[in-house]
């Protein structure tokens, strides 16, 4: 192999030879050197790309005109290991490596992945290449774009949570930005075989890499109040989109307010319904699908040409995007009408024109600021391959505690500790099973955010509470904000050193709390404000036995009315000096690794349970669950919200959930309107259904309560309906913790889109309503009103079984499934063994009881039930055991094979009913428990069936 610099010398004299011979041609061009792990090519132009190979056969490419050192964020906590082979080919550089290989263009840095056979992965569209200097706040930046395989007709996924119904990201346009409601994750995977981590913090826009404009056009603008017209005027744009904006609102439409309700409203309930209608003419320049983004709250519809394209409510301080689409012809006018109810709202309206088809198609990830292009590429075979390479570059999945995959309770909010208390014990008295309640917000003295203490007059005794609860076999989390008023104890001692962002104070803003109190939020990027945050934490909440840390806006959120630009501006870090712009969605990685760190330190052999809002690439490794945010209690959302945790689990996090019913409701279901009460009751229980068969089960929002004995009563079918899925989780805990078990040492996905396991089976690629919870039960959740039945779509390549009749049907077609509404539809996998446990109250009571093993006959199967202590770190020492199970179904029997390892606490031997499902239509099948009952004492038993 030749030395680098003879390799660089050696390119150069070819090259300049081959010019004086006028071959220019077919000239070589550029520069190549081996590097460690890798190589760097330096390009006609200058450029450099640096290619690093990692042992799995994952790439890190770098390109700049001047290549930096180390990681651009904090998300990849992997150094390139592989050792590649080189090879240097006429105007090509290659590194091979097993399961892929990187070539470079010496001419032009053209990328080119493709996988072991020779086919291609990635094929990067060089001109499309972007290193664009830019500015901020005086220091120098790059914009930077990258774009591969255009006209692509793969199926792309991931991206974290995105909350638009977008499935299959083919065609979609992206905005990797933190809200409470979106997280950004800007990992992506493919049908092709490959997954990318695009490791950038700035705002990325995946798709269109130009954001969207304000829909410039002659608006009529009817304003009303009440029934009477107000005002009728011309506008070129519709934006009341943030705060700053609404000091444009006319004079003539304002109303007086009144105090809202839910102490969070910032600007309070108008006493007179307002209403906008806006009507405008657009006549397309070019032809083809134009991408419309709707910032809304309140009440908002949206007609083209007459028809409804979209309806939504968001609550007024959070609002967000919705989009649509129209595919329209060039010269044709369109007649758009926008009515919207404000309620004192925020309301924009932006669009995009169409990208011509290979760059619609394409893979395209374009960020706002870097110091150079950087990602990785990892081949992936199977999805669950981009799930672990992923894994294996930003940090494996703890497990969790096994009291987390039981049922949460939670409230906006419970004010004193009795109602704490008092709500544990009335599920124990209706033995309705829990595991853990939640106190959210606001238990602390008005004026003290961020003191981390307990208002004395509501919360007595904390710690007595902790214990009461604990006496009860329950758990509790305490939430925890990375928000302070500067005058607090805690505030100062940050603020002394400079780790508070100063910018929000000096706005001047104010929160909803009382009179409104000037606050800001912690910075987490320097190790010792992460520390100083930790320790007033450790001091204060950690002596009090609390069990989870619920960590709240950790976008970082202290206004939800303000632009993103007005957030990066505010979220520049005062202790390093970097803009908010460069670092804009890391800060929920950072803070979250703070805490982490924190509470391994201070509770070595206790598993950490943290539940936080945002999240970044690498949150999974922080032992972080994450949650959908504060959605809005409406049908389009619970639909929304299977999309968003399908795309959250791809793009590489096992652990998430969502506010069963939705957080914010409107007043026709919080003033307890009669007329609408049949239709909230429905939507909570079919939430409930979906949560139920989501990684983490739990229920929070605002009025009305949700505890299930409050939420259904007055209604028995309800609390049957509810109370049923409450014991079929704690019955389904041994799958689900094997399961839970798996994303940790298999690096395994609970909650599964249908392609990741039926990926030849291209009707499901776009399918955002369906997914499979672990590898054997699909779930088919009911998302609209009085719908008592549902078209289902039985992927081809296996038999399923109807859990509801038990009867067995063929695949690669859609069924007509069942749906009364207390019934969730599910089917089973043929040839899936689904292990169950006895009826309990909590995860803790007998968790080695009686075991029932489901077998699903019409294929072989197999599964490995794994079991440990359950709260302690014993796991990561070895101490667990596992059961290998499996169904043959030529010879119809099942095996269980010799017990592997142990663990304190395991049962020596256990009871084990087998029943059998055939197929043949015999009710419920999870409530069938008669079979062959076996005494299993750990070796290898086969049973004929």
């Amino acid at each position: 192999m030749l030395e680098p610099k003879l390799v660089a010398v050696t390119s150069r004299v070819i090259a300049c030879a081959a010019a004086l011979l006028g071959l220019t041609g077919t000239a070589w061009a550029g520069e190549v050197r081996e590097v460690a792990h890798g190589m760097i090519v330096t390009t006609d132009a200058g450029q450099h790309v640096r290619v690093l190979a990692h042992a799995d056969g994952t790439f890190r490419v770098t390109v700049a005109d001047a290549l930096p050192e180390g990681h651009p964020t904090t998300m990849v906590t992997a150094e390139a290991d592989g050792a590649p082979v080189f090879r240097r080919e006429g105007a090509l550089a290659t590194l091979v490596m097993p399961q892929a290989s990187a070539e470079v263009g010496l001419a032009d840095g053209r990328i080119v992945i493709r996988d072991p056979r020779g086919a291609v992965l990635l094929d990067e569209h060089a001109p499309a290449r972007k290193l664009a200097p830019v500015t901020i706040e005086g220091q120098p930046w790059l914009a930077t774009r990258v774009q591969f395989n255009r006209g692509t007709d793969e199926g792309l996924y991931g991206l974290g949570q995105h909350q638009n119904r977008q499935m299959n990201y083919n065609g979609e346009d992206v905005e990797l930005a933190q809200h409470n409601m979106a997280i950004a994750v800007p990992y992506l995977v493919s049908t092709r075989g490959y997954g990318i981590l695009w490791d950038n913090a700035s705002i990325t826009r995946v798709g269109d890499p130009q954001p969207y404009a304000k829909l410039s056009l002659d608006w009529r603008a009817q304003y009303f109040l009440g029934q009477r017209q107000v005002l009728d005027r011309r506008e070129g744009t519709i934006d009341y989109q943030y705060l700053r904006d609404q000091a444009r609102w006319p004079a003539e439409a304002k109303v007086a307010t009144v105090a809202a309700t839910t102490g969070q409203n910032t600007q309070g309930n108008a006493t007179e319904t307002q209403r906008v209608v806006w009507t405008g003419t657009f006549t397309p320049e070019a032809a083809g699908e134009h991408k419309f983004r709707l910032y809304s709250s309140s009440y908002a519809k949206v007609f083209a040409d007459g028809k409804e394209v979209l309806s939504r409510w968001r609550q007024n301080w959070n609002p967000w995007y919705h989009t649509f689409a129209l595919d329209l012809a060039a010269g044709k006018p369109v007649e758009l009408r926008i009515e919207w109810e404000p309620n004192q709202g925020y309301i924009a309206l932006e669009h995009a024109d169409p990208l011509p088809p290979e760059d619609r198609h394409s893979v395209s990830f374009a960020s706002e600021a870097g110091k150079a292009i950087d990602y990785y590429v990892v081949p992936a075979p199977t999805m669950d391959d981009a799930v672990a390479g992923y894994r294996r570059l930003t940090g494996k999945a703890p497990m969790m505690p096994r009291w987390a995959y039981g049922f949460w309770q939670s409230r906006q909010r419970y004010n004193t500790q009795a109602e704490v208390v008092g709500v544990m014990q009335a599920y124990r008295d209706r033995k309705i099973p829990i595991d853990a309640i939640v106190q959210d917000w606001f238990y602390w003295p008005e004026d003290s955010w961020g003191c981390h203490c307990f208002d004395p007059a509501r919360f007595p005794d904390p710690a007595a509470m902790v214990e009461a609860v604990k006496a009860l076999d329950g758990r509790v989390m305490i939430s925890v904000w990375p928000k302070f008023y500067p005058d607090s104890a805690n505030g100062r001692a940050l603020r002394e050193k400079g780790y508070l962002y100063e910018r929000p104070l000096e706005a001047g803003q104010r929160d909803w709390v009382g009179k409104g109190y000037a606050n800001t939020f912690y910075d987490p990027h320097p190790p010792g404000a992460r520390a100083l945050y930790w320790k007033q934490i450790s001091d204060s909440l950690v002596p009090l036995g609390f069990d989870a840390w619920w960590m709240d806006a950790t976008e970082p959120d202290w206004h939800s009315n303000l632009s993103v630009a007005e957030r990066a501006y505010q979220m520049t870090s005062p202790a390093t000096g970097v803009p908010g712009a460069a670092i804009f969605n890391a800060y929920p990685l950072v803070h979250a690794e703070g805490v982490a760190e924190g509470l391994r330190v201070a509770q070595p052999d206790q598993r950490p349970f943290i539940l936080t809002r945002s999240g970044f690439g690498g949150i999974q490794r922080t032992s972080s669950a994450l949650w959908s945010g504060d959605v809005a209690a409406r049908w389009d959302d619970l639909r929304d919200q299977i999309s968003a945790g399908l795309n959250l689990s791809l793009a590489g996090v096992p652990n998430w959930t969502h506010d069963i019913g939705g957080f914010a409701v409107e007043e026709r279901y919080s003033k307890g309107d009669p007329a609408h009460l049949a239709e909230w009751r429905e939507l909570y229980l079919r939430w409930f259904q979906f949560g139920a068969f989501s990684p983490l089960f739990r229920s929070h929002g605002e009025f009305p309560h949700r505890e299930t004995y409050l939420v259904s009563e007055g209604d028995p079918a309800m609390l049957e309906g509810l109370t049923r899925y409450h014991r079929l989780r704690y019955r389904l805990l041994p799958y689900i913790y094997t399961l839970a078990a798996a994303t940790h040492f298999e690096d395994a996905t609970i909650l599964r889109p249908l392609v990741m396991d039926f990926e030849s089976d291209a009707k499901v690629w776009g399918i955002d309503d369906q997914y499979l919870f672990g590898p054997s039960i699909m779930v088919a959740p009911v998302t609209a009103f009085q719908a008592r039945a549902r078209q289902v779509y039985l992927p081809g390549g296996s038999d399923w079984h109807d859990a509801l009749t038990g009867k067995r049907l063929s695949g690669g077609r859609t069924v007509t499934a069942a749906a009364p509404r207390e019934r969730v539809p599910l089917f089973v996998r043929a040839g899936a063994i689904i292990p169950a446990g006895p009826d309990v109250q909590w995860t803790g009571e007998a968790p080695q009881g009686p075991l029932t093993l489901h077998v699903f006959a019409g294929a072989d199967g197999r599964f490995t039930l794994y079991e440990d202590a359950g709260t302690d770190m014993g796991y990561a020492r070895g101490e667990f055991a596992r059961i290998p199970i499996v169904w043959n179904e030529a010879t119809r029997t099942l095996t269980l094979g010799a017990r592997e390892g142990s663990f304190p606490g395991m049962a020596a031997a256990r009871r084990i009913t087998v029943v059998l499902h055939d197929g043949t239509g015999s009710g419920d099948v999870f409530d069938m428990r008669e079979g062959r009952a076996l005494t299993y004492e750990g070796k290898p038993v086969t049973l004929a069936l």
